[in-house]
């Protein structure tokens, strides 16, 4: 599955084959279990999304929810979409270094994180690069980058 047209995270995830549907839902659980306030879980663009909502941040460039990390499952893979991971050089940095000490394979592309099965995942790492930032230091950086 490329992109799906579910409405709800439930209804994307039943869409998924088991093996699949069993790796998603455990990395939904550490992002869910270490996500910091205010963001919120939502479908977007296909994919189980962790989003700012537009009633705590309207001024989005495409009037949609600004998206801080992803979960989706791809054709050949699964990906996990990190913007915090990806707007920040320091947590880019931190991020690549922790997963090569994990002893895992890192297949990453500039936010996305590919994975063909949950065991290619540091899932403590993953826990703890959601927890990293929060929603206000996240909002910091994308309006830094917004007024360039």
């Amino acid at each position: 599955m490329a992109r799906s047209n579910a409405e709800t995270v439930d209804a994307y995830l039943a869409e998924l084959d088991p093996d699949r549907r069993d790796a998603m839902s455990e990395v939904r659980n550490i992002i869910l279990d270490r996500l910091p306030e205010g963001y919120q879980e939502a479908m977007q663009h296909g994919m189980i999304s962790y989003v700012i909502p537009l009633e705590t941040y309207p001024k989005t460039y495409n009037k949609q929810p600004l998206q801080f990390a992803a979960l989706a499952s791809q054709k050949n893979y699964m990906s996990l979409y990190l913007m915090n991971v990806y707007g920040d050089e320091d947590t880019e940095r931190w991020f690549v270094d922790e997963y090569k000490k994990s002893g895992k394979r890192l297949d990453m592309g500039k936010s996305c994180v590919r994975f063909k099965k949950l065991d290619d995942l540091p899932m403590e790492l993953i826990g703890d690069a959601i927890a990293r930032t929060p929603m206000a230091t996240f909002l910091e950086r994308y309006e830094a980058v917004k007024g360039k």
